[in-house]
């Protein structure tokens, strides 16, 4: 149960995860509607980028998302020449996927607009509140602390 004299508190955070979320997304937000894609594209775009020649199999793991909702995102990168899908020398089944050149360039400039944006917040907030955040974050990602 959560403590009610805290309530305002935590609702509070949670409005401002939010608005923190959608300002971090919204430059990249506005570089792939121009490229008719979204959101899903740039998660895809960033961990091939971070992992090159990554199985199918990993990134669904990595996005936890089912093969049928990565299926057709993945499909259309492909199709627009940002993603390029090998296979495997030991197993022909398995699907290697990398970043084209024009792939690569894509998710550089989209990843550079939310270095540049933490950057700047790290800087202006000091090393405490950004080791403080970090830690935050990696507790969410690992679904929080939930009983």
């Amino acid at each position: 149960m959560v403590d009610l004299n805290r309530r305002p508190e935590l609702l509070r955070s949670i409005e401002l995860f939010y608005f923190a979320y959608r300002a971090f997304t919204a430059r990249p937000d506005d570089i792939l509607e121009e490229k008719g894609l979204g959101r899903v594209h740039h998660r895809i775009l960033y961990f091939i980028g971070r992992n090159p020649g990554t199985p199918v199999h990993a990134l669904l793991k990595i996005l936890g998302v089912t093969k049928q909702a990565a299926n057709g995102p993945i499909r259309q990168l492909i199709g627009m020449g940002l993603v390029t899908a090998g296979t495997a020398t030991h197993d022909k089944r398995i699907k290697l996927l990398s970043l084209t050149d024009a792939g690569g360039r894509l998710e550089s400039q989209l990843t550079e607009t939310q270095l540049k944006n933490l950057a700047r917040i790290f800087e202006w907030t000091g090393l405490e509140a950004e080791t403080g955040w970090r830690k935050v974050m990696e507790a969410l990602s690992k679904k929080g602390l939930e009983p």
